[in-house]
């Protein structure tokens, strides 16, 4: 074979690649089986990877990884770069010695199939103490070098975000809002006083973080060994009492006394009729620009790092985003406001190359605006079943309409209801299209949805491990809206059964996936 046949020959398998068919599982770690409260990076973590490669699967979704403040939401957290303590597995500390087996065998009983937040918050802080006690006179250089060196590597994120968090517990946990005068909004000489008084709760924050980043990358490069890519997520805005807005003020639309004075939301629309009053403060866009988009390449960059492709949350947001005055109870009154658009992106395709492995989460008022942002960065988007098969009026979201192979199908997200539990309250209208469409019985509809996600024409198709499951609605994830009891599902050992993996394996295997 002559050079040019080489060549040639490359570009046909690297073009082959390109048009690969995958499918894979949305579920969040906290859902995972363990016996500590809540889902974690330990055996059940791993289980899970196995049985994403007994069945077939190359793909893995998870939720935004950042620690959750208020309402245990991922999507509100208190940092956008920090990853979340409570998926530390304990399991993992006793096997680096920094826990012993009395430690990790004497808790609470828990529900298996929920997370009970508050509990389990204070049993997992009491086990990382004790674990961060033990490191602080570790005979183990190696690890101790270890942790020397991520502070070091995370240093432009981690300083802030663990200063501001002991400066939380400091004030017991208030908003920074409330805190003194001059932490309030700190010149370095002041961080620096506060970095040595609050010296101790300092170096928690940073081992707990090193803890969290050894167990991801660890749980990674399992997935990986094993043909597993992680799908990553991010929402567009960050929380209010946030070590991002604390730390980066000049970042977001403020007043002088820190407050938004306008905030995120989203109109009325098929989740609620008043729209969805996020409450997130909003970007300060030409600040960003001045600063060449750092912030947000930093952002990206880091992501990256622990997963492999990242979805954007409310993608529609770079085009234009909901702006709602601050003190609104609704959504209703704001206006769509200009974004960044592909300046934005161009910025991050700078940095970190032309191919981002970036999903755009594109639900919602999709203008063609929003569309061509969009494809102008050939940025996935998604395509949710249930709102296909929901409205007998749109016919965006049912497979045979598809236009292009560059989307992701889903049978439904984080935000909807199972597929079973939806199907249940469907009008008769809704459930006969269903049953015709898929010559079925509707019987184990979440089944079907994930049978027409695997055989349409997307690259990617995903779907909430509940729908593998045949779950109904008391195992949805999140209802928005909805202020409690969400966040909370988790699923037992059991329910990964040899059926259920031997089927995704011959549906996967029939569709070429």
């Amino acid at each position: 074979m002559n050079t040019v046949q080489t060549i040639s020959k490359e570009a046909e398998l690297l073009e082959k690649k390109k048009q690969v068919r995958f499918s894979g599982i949305l579920v969040h770690p906290t859902s995972f089986p363990s016996p500590y409260g809540i889902g974690d990076m330990g055996p059940g973590a791993y289980d899970f990877i196995d049985f994403l490669k007994k069945s077939g699967q190359h793909l893995w979704q998870v939720l935004p990884l950042g620690p959750t403040g208020f309402g245990d939401s991922p999507y509100q957290g208190f940092s956008a770069f920090a990853g979340q303590p409570l998926i530390i597995s304990p399991d993992k500390l006793v096997e680096m010695k920094l826990l012993t087996k009395e430690d990790v065998s004497n808790g609470p009983m828990w529900d298996n199939t929920k997370v009970d937040y508050g509990p389990v918050i204070q049993y997992k802080t009491g086990l990382l103490k004790k674990a961060w006690a033990a490191f602080k006179h570790t005979p183990d250089k190696t690890l101790l070098e270890e942790f020397e060196l991520f502070c070091v590597e995370e240093k432009d994120w981690l300083e802030d975000y663990t200063l501001f968090m002991a400066c939380k517990d400091y004030h017991e946990g208030r908003c920074w809002l409330e805190w003194e005068k001059d932490i309030l909004a700190p010149t370095e000489a002041v961080k620096k006083t506060w970095r040595t008084k609050l010296a101790e709760q300092i170096h928690y924050y940073s081992f707990v973080q090193f803890i969290f980043q050894k167990q991801w990358t660890e749980l990674r490069d399992y997935a990986h060994e094993n043909e597993v890519e992680i799908i990553g997520d991010i929402p567009i805005f960050v929380a209010l009492d946030s070590a991002d807005v604390w730390s980066g003020k000049k970042l977001f639309q403020l007043d002088s006394k820190g407050y938004p004075t306008s905030v995120a939301g989203v109109p009325p629309d098929y989740f609620s009729a008043t729209g969805q009053l996020w409450g997130n403060p909003l970007y300060d866009w030409d600040y960003h620009k001045e600063t060449s988009y750092s912030w947000w390449i930093r952002r990206i960059k880091r992501q990256l790092t622990l997963t492999d492709y990242l979805r954007i949350d409310h993608f529609r947001g770079f085009e234009a985003y909901w702006s709602v005055p601050a003190g609104e109870e609704t959504a209703v009154n704001g206006k769509w406001v200009k974004g960044p658009c592909e300046d934005l992106f161009k910025a991050i395709q700078k940095e970190l190359g032309e191919d981002l492995p970036i999903f755009a989460e594109d639900l919602g008022i999709i203008t063609p605006e929003v569309e061509h942002l969009r494809d102008e960065f050939g940025f996935p988007g998604m395509k949710v079943l249930q709102f296909g098969f929901g409205d007998m009026d749109d016919d965006n979201y049912i497979p045979h309409f598809y236009t292009t192979p560059n989307c992701i199908c889903y049978t439904g997200t984080h935000d909807n209801d199972t597929t079973m539990g939806w199907y249940a309250v469907q009008p008769e209208i809704i459930k006969d299209r269903i049953r015709r469409y898929g010559n079925t019985d509707g019987n184990c509809v979440s089944l079907d949805f994930i049978r027409f996600c695997m055989g349409s024409i997307a690259k990617y198709a995903i779907f909430p491990i509940q729908d593998l499951l045949i779950l109904g609605s008391d195992a949805r994830m999140n209802t928005p809206g909805v202020a409690a009891a969400n966040w909370a599902f988790r699923y037992t050992k059991e329910s990964l059964s040899e059926d259920r993996c031997e089927w995704l394996k011959r549906t996967t295997q029939l569709y070429n996936r």
